[in-house]
């Protein structure tokens, strides 16, 4: 099969650039829990970035196809393990893979979802990271409630713009913050975002507190380092989520400044939750579906979709130069239920 297949760790300034053509296809192991995807998208992580080159906390053993997250089909000569109702050559899916830069991609059965009716592949292959972790940052960790103010950094981002139209659905009101006009733009009028301000401004604190009427931000959702000078602009019993380091520096921060104003920080790490609170993934992927059907919130796909795993270093290249804005699509294959309308349409 045609897919990336890394040897070795890349260096920092390059991407993958070849293309095998002779991968080997990838086979469940006998009497597993795995089944067997067609990739028909999948979607750009920046933590994909940190994998290739070998900076990621998690390292795969060389060599290996990478990319995690993707949307397709049951293929049709995939097992199927007891317990599990997949249908091969018809069941729509999206969710973990191992190797989703392929065109076929291996998964334990219960680490994939059935793809929701009327939804497009492309759509539903940027779903299984960005969106539980939005949600579960919002719902567990910071408990949000309708009324109050939530500021979201990075708010085009690809679990940015997820927390915009989450805290949204639960009655918040979003301030977010982007760093050029185009991704102000996207923040209020894809994301649905009250106000968007620029993290570059000189005196965007100061911008939040007016907004606020000099109240503050009730929550803080963080997935890039901006905790310190957010603490400026927390209000009395505030919540601070730490949700990544996208700028690349891990913040120390001050405990006096906890203190004062009675906050509390906290974390959110999505994929630790299969080890430690099992419970809470359907409780997670239950609220998402009632907001995805209630129409409340929907996928937010980057309007340009990278098309052909020949793309996909290019796609890469783009996240990290912070070119992107909601989720990057890589389409391998056509939807066959969805056929683009138009030139890179959903």
């Amino acid at each position: 099969m045609r897919a990336f297949y890394l040897h070795k760790d890349i260096h920092p300034s390059e991407l993958p650039s070849t293309l095998s053509s002779d991968v080997p296809e990838p086979k469940c192991d006998p009497g597993s829990t795995q089944v067997l995807v067609d990739v028909h998208s999948a979607a750009l992580n920046f933590f994909d970035i940190l994998a290739v080159q070998g900076k990621y906390q998690n390292k795969t053993p060389h060599p290996y196809v990478p990319g995690v997250e993707m949307a397709g089909i049951i293929s049709k000569d995939s097992p199927i393990p007891e317990g599990c109702d997949f249908v091969p050559g018809k069941t729509r899916v999206f969710g973990a893979v191992q190797g989703a830069y392929g065109e076929k991609a291996k998964a334990d059965f219960w680490q994939l979802m059935v793809v929701p009716d009327g939804m497009s592949l492309e759509a539903a292959s940027g779903l299984f990271v960005t969106w539980p972790t939005s949600y579960a940052a919002l719902k567990f960790r910071a408990d949000v409630q309708p009324g109050e103010w939530v500021l979201v950094h990075a708010g085009a981002g690809g679990v940015g713009i997820c927390a915009i139209q989450i805290a949204k659905a639960m009655g918040a009101k979003v301030i977010a913050t982007a760093g050029s006009p185009d991704k102000l733009k996207v923040c209020k009028e894809v994301g649905g975002a009250d106000y968007a301000i620029s993290y570059r401004d000189n005196d965007w604190q100061k911008q939040v507190k007016q907004i606020t009427e000099g109240h503050g931000v009730d929550v803080v959702y963080d997935p890039v380092g901006m905790i310190i000078p957010s603490l400026k602009v927390i209000a009395w019993n505030g919540r601070l989520i730490v949700v990544g380091f996208a700028a690349g520096t891990i913040e120390k921060i001050p405990a006096n400044l906890i203190l004062l104003k009675n906050i509390a920080v906290t974390g959110c790490h999505w994929g630790a939750y299969s080890k430690n609170e099992v419970d809470k993934i359907p409780e997670t992927w239950e609220g998402l579906m009632a907001m995805f059907a209630q129409k409340k919130i929907t996928p937010t796909v980057f309007e340009h979709i990278y098309e052909g795993l020949e793309s996909m270093p290019q796609g890469l290249k783009d996240l990290g130069d912070r070119k992107t804005w909601g989720k990057a699509i890589v389409r391998i294959r056509a939807d066959p239920e969805h056929p683009p309308r138009g030139k890179n349409k959903l």
